[in-house]
């Protein structure tokens, strides 16, 4: 191998090792957008955390606090989460987990779109097939004027 080659070696060496460093290395403030939208604020406005712009918001600010803390602490975001989970109910999730029984929640809608679909195609199929009803043969002259004649029959005072 010559110099060259070692030295081009070394440095791809370098780069590579310096990228598995600092891949965890995120911006702090990325990682508390990143967690901060995936909880909900518990005082019943039903916004992400980091939404909720209620004034004097008690469960909000307490909540973001936990989360810097967390944060802080160096822990990583399941963690963050699971300990949220714990204190508030699984209710403080943003959106369901994609695990276990709750993986329900995200196939349902799907499940029922499409049944209804199906539903929908079946009814127009059964529709379609229907028999027409048919057309009552033209009465002819001599029926027509017996049919008259009884209408004026019933009709008169």
């Amino acid at each position: 191998m010559s110099l060259r080659s070692k030295s081009r070696l070394t440095q791809v060496l370098l780069l590579l090792s310096l990228a598995v460093l600092l891949m965890g290395a995120g911006d702090s403030q990325s990682r508390f957008e990143s967690v901060g939208h995936k909880l909900m604020c518990r005082c019943g406005c039903n916004q992400v955390l980091l939404e909720c712009n209620h004034v004097g918001c008690e469960y909000s600010s307490s909540m973001r606090s936990e989360l810097t803390a967390g944060l802080q602490r160096g822990d990583s975001e399941d963690l963050i989460l699971q300990s949220f989970i714990q204190k508030y109910g699984m209710v403080v999730l943003a959106a369901p987990p994609t695990s276990g029984f709750s993986r329900v929640a995200w196939i349902m809608p799907f499940v029922v779109l499409l049944s209804g679909l199906v539903l929908v195609v079946a009814v127009v199929r059964i529709w379609k097939s229907k028999a027409e009803p048919a057309i009552a043969p033209m009465a002819s002259a001599a029926q027509m004027e017996g049919f008259r004649r009884r209408a004026r029959e019933e009709t008169e005072l």
